[in-house]
Formats: C-alpha cells, structure tokens, sequence
C-alpha cells in the first residue's frame, strides 16, 4: 500500500511547496501532489500520515559526522549534558562509581567552562584517583586527563610537546592535565581498544539517535584510527551483514599525516574491501590544521594574546602546504573524493591551492571535494570555493555568540579577522554550493537547530545577539544545504536521487512538528522530528 503524507507542506530539496502532498509507493516517492491532484486520490486505498500543518523534507544528510565515536560516548562516561566544571566532575563520579572498568573513557566537555579553556588533573584525581581518565573535549582536539593517566603514559615535566600538539603546564613545568592534538597520543595510545562488539554497538547507538533527528544519511568523517579508535570500516561492513545499517553512509578513510603518498595504494585498497550495500568508502579525510581555541589552527598571521598583542603562534598545517598539493593531486587522480578539515585562514588556502593544482593536473572536476569546517576564510579565498567547485561543507551550530567564541576565539584572532568567521553567506553569493554537518558529537548533530543559527546567527538555546548577522543564509537555503546539498556531496544523486523529493527519488523523508517557513525565524529552533523514514519504511517515531 502506498504512503501519503498530507495535511501540511512539502520541501522538495529546493523549494517550500505549501499546501503540497507526498505521495510515496514502496521505497520512492511517487509524487508530489498539489491540492488538485490531492483530491482525485482515493484515501482509502492508501495508508495516511497527517501532517497536522508540518513538513515532510528528503530525511538530512549529515555531511559531517562520527556516529561510531558519537554512539560510544553516548555509552560512555558522557559528559555531553554538562556545561560547568562542577557538573561535568559530578557526571565522572557517578560514573566511576557505576562502572569499575580499567580506565574511565567518555568526553564531552566544553573548554569555555574551565579557566583558559584547560581543565586541571588535580580536579579529576579528586573524583577518580585510582584509575586512568581520558576525556576528549567536545571537539576532539584536547583532552582532560587525570594524575594517573599521565603517569602510565610517562608523560611529566622533562617530556617535551610533540611537533603536531602541546602539553598544557603548570608554571615549573608539570603537566595540567590538558593535552591539546598530537599531544593526546601519548595517552591515547595505552587505551584499550573497544571489542568490535561495542563499536557495533556504538554505531547502532549513533544510528538511531540520529534517527531520532530526521538524518537517514552522513558522512563519516574519520574512517581509520584516530585518537584511541581503532578503524571502523569493518565495523560498517559487519552493520551490513547484521543487517543493522539503514542509513546510507559514505566513508571517508583517515590520512596518516605522520606517512606519505605510499598510502595512496592502500588506500585504493580499502575502498574496494570496505565498500559494500549502503556503505561507500569513496572520500578520503584529510585534517590540515588543529582548532582556534587551543592556537592549533593554521592562520595566515599570528594569534593575538589575548590583549591585542601579536605572538609568534600561527598554528599547525598538519601537512606542509607542498605535500599537500601532491597529496591531493594524487588521491583525486584515483578518483578519491578529498575532506579537509580546515578552521584557520591558512588552513582554508592551503586546501583551496591543493585543489586547484589537482584541477590544474586534469583531475577533480566532478569529485565532489569539500573543505570542512571553514571557520575563519580570508575574504580573497571566498569566491575560490566556487572557481574550484569545492564544497563549502558549513558546521552551522557554531556560528554564534556562546562563551567558547566570546572568550577563547574572538580575543586571540581580533576584530578584523574575527569578521571572517563562517562566512555562509558570502560562500553562498559568491556561487559556492553549501552543504552541512554537524561533526557530531562534537556538537549537537540535530539538523533543525543548525539551521536554526544559519538563518538567525544565534542559538536557539541561548540568544543574544546575531553573530556577523550579513552572514546568514535564508532558510531556503539552509534547508537545501543540509538536504539535497549534502545528499549531492554523498553522490547520491547518482544513485537512488536521494535528498530532493521528486519521482524515483528514494523515500528518505522527515516529518516535522510544525512547517518552519511560516513562522518567525526565532521560532525555527523549536521545531521537532515526529517520524524519520528510510526507503519508505518507517524507522523513528517520536
């Protein structure tokens, strides 16, 4: 029996259609009914969903995510539902107390909830004293450890920082207790790797969690080990003979910045064996530079400190600019399509010059490759995301004022730089496709409150006032960027027509409580997912 869903509006991938009808037959959209074609329909002969004046939408596509990671933590000591030092050591305690594993894993944190950004080992050794603790921030470039997990790891005050991170210190040298990027290895490393039962699990967890949200597709942005996870491309590959994976995922495989161009053929490799039903291991991750708040991102002139005053900190290019150049070049001459993860200005270029010499070599032109992130752009490199055909792939949940922008970026970039901050908007004018992710669970990976900041430049959680407001995009186009956009940079308008709903499209859908593009803009946050469809079959009701 056929699905329709009337008694509200349609997005199309393209277009708000009110008053429109879905009509979908087995696993495709069928139509798109307006209300005269509505009408000559016998109800009777097909199952109704009432939208009760909501939306139906193609299901999102999170263009930038790690639901194995994210489902773990979601299991783990999660310290997500925390925002100030004293509950997130309150969140740890009762963990620890609850679970007598060898080590305390988890993370969550947010850095503007700790002096400086930097937790200390001495508050985690009060509430865990026995044992190790490793705890990522909310975005995976440091993490708060405790006494103990030092010590295994021989990390102290004679240790000297790694090229690519640093160890944060206490005035005569002994480690605080935050390692910032590479710095994390050392501990990373002694961690014991989950069973693949639980990165299963994990991943099972991360699904249906954003389920929950209208996501029926991502891409996964780390597909190799990274930062204590071991790769999980066998882990999709045993979702697909369990039959646990429902959403369609593209991979992007991991590149070892400590290796070379000896990986290409590896790589080759894995995208053939890892590749199966609706898992495609076609992209590869490239992560070019660190974040701003810990002075890891790769900017063109140094960071400030704090009081207007130049330092001699630029940042990290993970890759030197010419490696990367080869790097790309040679991965798009595989046919790979190329993620960079690039926050700083230099960072941005240095991707945008790789690109364009792979376009110059002859390859690239329909790979699709997308900069994630693309926190700060130098105004000179926005209209290049256009000329290169690559994807502007926005996070836009942090463009807004929170503490972590008011108090650890926008002081140590300044005024002037701090104005080329997610420049969604001027991407957009200038002819760049927007696509969007969230990089959960490094932030919340609900699609509806993304969208939310794009058009309003504020948290619908906490408003105050718009961020770089010439910067916001129409809701329109939000909603295109986090449907059909990031459906087009998965490829999947190649295969089953995902992210618009049109004929022959696959029946990905959404349904949302309310229509968002009849209200005002500051109430779009408050919209909610009320079912989430995959291939026509229903798989979440709230």
């Amino acid at each position: 029996m056929a699905t329709l869903f009337a008694g509200g509006s349609v997005f199309d991938g393209h277009r708000h259609l009110p008053g429109r009808a879905l009509l979908v037959d087995k696993s495709a959209v069928a139509a798109v009914l307006d209300p005269d074609g509505l009408d000559t329909l016998d109800r009777r002969e097909h199952e109704v969903v009432d939208l009760a004046g909501g939306l139906v939408t193609p299901g999102f596509t999170d263009a930038h995510c790690h639901p194995i990671q994210g489902g773990l933590e979601r299991m783990q000591c999660d310290l997500t539902d925390g925002s100030t030092r004293e509950e997130y050591l309150a969140i740890v305690r009762a963990y620890a107390d609850q679970y007598d594993g060898p080590w305390i894993t988890g993370g969550g944190w947010a850095m503007a909830a700790f002096p400086g950004g930097t937790p200390s080992a001495a508050d985690l050794d009060a509430v865990v004293p026995d044992r190790p603790v490793f705890l990522p921030n909310r975005d995976h470039h440091g993490a708060w450890v405790n006494s103990r997990a030092l010590e295994l790891a021989g990390v102290t005050a004679e240790s000297s920082d790694p090229p690519d991170g640093r160890v944060e210190r206490l005035a005569d040298g002994t480690p605080q207790g935050t390692l910032h990027e590479g710095a994390m290895d050392a501990v990373a490393a002694l961690l014991p790797l989950p069973e693949p039962g639980e990165y299963l699990a994990g991943l099972i967890e991360g699904q249906s969690y954003l389920f929950s949200l209208g996501v029926t597709a991502w891409q996964d942005a780390i597909v190799g080990a990274y930062a204590g996870m071991a790769d999980t491309g066998s882990t999709y590959l045993d979702a697909i003979a369990s039959g646990d994976l429902v959403a369609d995922v593209v991979g992007a495989l991991w590149w070892d910045r400590e290796r070379g161009l000896e990986q290409v053929a590896e790589l080759v490799v894995r995208r053939r064996t890892q590749s199966g039903g609706r898992f495609r291991a076609t992209s590869v991750k490239i992560m070019q530079d660190g974040v701003c708040e810990n002075f890891t991102a790769a900017m063109l002139a140094p960071y400030l400190d704090g009081h207007g005053h130049a330092t001699a900190n630029r940042g990290h290019s993970f890759v030197p600019a010419d490696d990367l150049r080869d790097v790309v070049t040679a991965l798009a001459a595989e046919g790979f399509q190329v993620h960079v993860h690039a926050i700083g200005d230099r960072g941005t270029r240095e991707a945008l010059d790789a690109f364009a010499a792979a376009r110059a070599a002859g390859h690239g032109d329909d790979l699709r490759h997308h900069i994630a992130h693309i926190q700060v752009v130098h105004p000179d490199d926005v209209p290049r995301f256009a000329s290169l055909g690559v994807a502007a792939n926005a996070q836009a949940l942090w463009a807004c004022h929170e503490p972590q922008m008011d108090d650890l970026t926008i002081p140590f970039l300044g005024q002037e730089r701090s104005t080329w901050q997610y420049p969604f908007g001027g991407l957009h004018r200038a002819g760049a496709r927007l696509v969007m992710g969230s990089d959960w669970p490094v932030s919340s990976p609900d699609p509806i409150a993304a969208i939310h900041t794009a058009v309003t430049r504020t948290s619908y959680d906490d408003p105050r006032e718009p961020f770089l407001p010439e910067q916001a995009v129409d809701l329109t186009t939000a909603f295109a960027a986090y449907t059909s956009g990031s459906a087009w940079v998965n490829g999947r308008d190649r295969t089953d027509g995902a992210g618009v709903l049109a004929p022959g499209s696959a029946a990905d859908l959404a349904v949302l409580d309310r229509d968002p593009f009849t209200g005002p803009a500051e109430e779009i946050g408050g919209c909610r997912v009320v079912s989430t469809w995959v291939d026509g079959a229903c798989v979440h009701r709230a």
